[in-house]
């Protein structure tokens, strides 16, 4: 019978193979906050109830009062000539402010996601402007510039040309508080795929517009689709910077924001709720496309946005 003698200082082979798993396993990962069952169930709990108290109470509040007095009734407010003039002119707005500013989005997006130049970082600050500036200073700013007494008051009023207090002056005042919303959606996905597709199209012979519909526009078409139904959404629900350069007339100047606050200072809050349905409606519509632009865009293997 032979016996082995392991020399001193030598590792006997045993354990150097169980030291060699234990290297090659590394320390054990810490457990993350919150992966305890019970700070789970809390965490869970907090954010349903938050979920529940912040959000869907007011929603829920919002349909219990339109309807408390019965169904008849809330159709009577609904058809009201000021509310349904105010839901027109609401319509009216967001038909021309939300092209205009998915336009000037994709042109943006293209000058700053394909493009270095001189003035880059200039442009991308000023786009960020409408979420750093209040509505309402927007709308007081507008004052000074096409009011009575602003840059151009003399001249529009000597050319019979109503810029404040009429429809113009609404739009204006919404294409401010969204210009940036396409334009932030699409720009960071524009940068994060650069130009290479685009080049090869162009050695290819195609010209700038087939380049455009044939290679850019679908790459980007979730982004720009969920850049307009927020530029919409936001539009049709802006209160701050109309309510300023709308003058809140009757029947004429009045969005439905605008005429929600109106029917309740007289006291009507029925009919207040069942404007506001109006709002809420198109609140939850917005919430269901996102979803299911989320859901298309992940079925498709494309992120919708660089920045999501």
């Amino acid at each position: 019978m032979t016996t082995s003698t392991i020399a001193p200082g030598t590792v006997p082979p045993a354990a150097g193979l169980r030291n060699a798993g234990v290297a090659a396993a590394g320390p054990r990962p810490r457990a993350r906050v919150g992966e305890g069952p019970l700070a789970r169930r809390l965490l869970i709990g907090l954010a349903v109830a938050g979920a529940v108290l912040v959000l869907g109470a007011p929603v829920l509040v919002i349909f219990v009062e339109a309807l408390k007095l019965g169904f008849g009734t809330y159709l009577a407010n609904l058809a009201l000539p000021d509310t349904l003039s105010a839901v027109g002119l609401t319509v009216f707005v967001a038909l021309i402010a939300v092209p205009l500013n998915t336009l000037f989005g994709l042109a943006a997006a293209w000058a700053i996601g394909k493009f270095r130049f001189r003035g880059r970082r200039l442009l991308i600050a000023v786009i960020e402007v409408p979420f750093s500036v209040s509505p309402i200073v927007a709308g007081v700013s507008y004052l000074f510039v096409y009011g009575l007494q602003g840059l151009f008051g003399e001249w529009l009023r000597d050319h019979d040309i109503a810029i404040l207090f009429a429809w113009p002056g609404i739009v204006l005042a919404s294409m401010f508080v969204t210009a940036s919303l396409v334009a932030r959606e699409v720009i960071a996905l524009m940068e994060a795929q650069g130009s290479d597709m685009e080049e090869a199209a162009l050695s290819l012979g195609a010209g700038g517009f087939t380049t455009f519909l044939r290679v850019t526009l679908p790459e980007i078409r979730w982004a720009l689709l969920y850049g307009v139904v927020l530029c919409n959404a936001r539009v049709m629900g802006e209160f701050g910077a109309v309510s300023v350069v709308s003058g809140s007339i009757r029947g004429e100047t009045n969005t439905l924001p605008l005429q929600i606050e109106l029917l309740y200072h007289d006291y009507n809050a029925a009919g207040a709720f069942a404007a506001a349905t109006l709002l809420t409606a198109l609140a939850l519509v917005t919430l269901v496309v996102k979803a299911v632009l989320d859901r298309v865009a992940g079925s498709d293997g494309r992120p919708r946005s660089a920045g999501h």
